[in-house]
């Protein structure tokens, strides 16, 4: 077995199959589809809520247009120094947001630890037009050194991102892997931990958001 990525390796047969079979007759485009309503369906069911669903065909691809849909070309973009939007996707987020800007956050074993978020945090003060503005807070779960944030640990980042006025991404690669190691939900995971909303965001940057 290759565990170097799940793009090096073939599809299984049984997706096979079933790419076979949606090939059969014809199917509105541009995600009217049947198999994209069922798996946000499917998504809904998981996370416990409503969810829309934009399916694409790698991690970059994901975290890039993620990061490009939640952050302004002024923005900056806090994630731990070794993230793989930082380290392993080749400029793609910096280029999907129109220029938004990763600032690395040190931490011991990938994860991001309140106290540093909040320092870091500090240096960029909303307002001052020769900076970028803080935009986005993004975890990964599981990192990048196979370390995991439990759902606290999550709901203390994002309350302190909330309550700056960031949207908070998760690059969520290794997610099935976080849930089954500390024993949670999808839901409990992310939108129960990410709850705390911040209105006034929206008006900040019109139309952007």
């Amino acid at each position: 077995m290759d565990f170097t990525s799940d793009n090096s390796s073939g599809a299984s047969q049984a997706i096979l199959a079933a790419i076979v079979a949606a090939n059969e007759g014809p199917a509105p485009a541009y995600g009217a589809d049947p198999w994209t309503a069922k798996a946000a369906r499917l998504l809904g069911e998981v996370f416990e809520r409503e969810s829309a669903c934009f399916l694409v065909n790698t991690g970059t691809a994901a975290n890039a247009l993620a990061l490009g849909a939640i952050s302004p070309p002024f923005g900056a973009i806090f994630c731990h120094a070794q993230a793989h939007v930082m380290e392993d996707e080749c400029g793609a987020p910096e280029m999907f947001t129109g220029g938004a800007k990763l600032v690395g956050i040190a931490g011991r074993a990938g994860k991001i630890a309140p106290a540093d978020f909040k320092t870091v945090l500090s240096g960029f003060p909303r307002g001052l037009e020769k900076q970028v503005q803080p935009a986005v807070l993004s975890l990964s779960q599981v990192t990048e050194s196979g370390t995991i944030y439990t759902c606290q640990e999550l709901v203390q980042l994002t309350a302190l991102a909330h309550d700056a006025g960031l949207m908070v991404h998760m690059d969520g690669a290794r997610f099935a892997n976080a849930l089954v190691s500390v024993n949670c939900t999808p839901a409990e995971m992310s939108w129960k931990a990410f709850c705390r909303l911040v209105p006034r965001r929206m008006a900040r940057w019109g139309a952007r958001q």
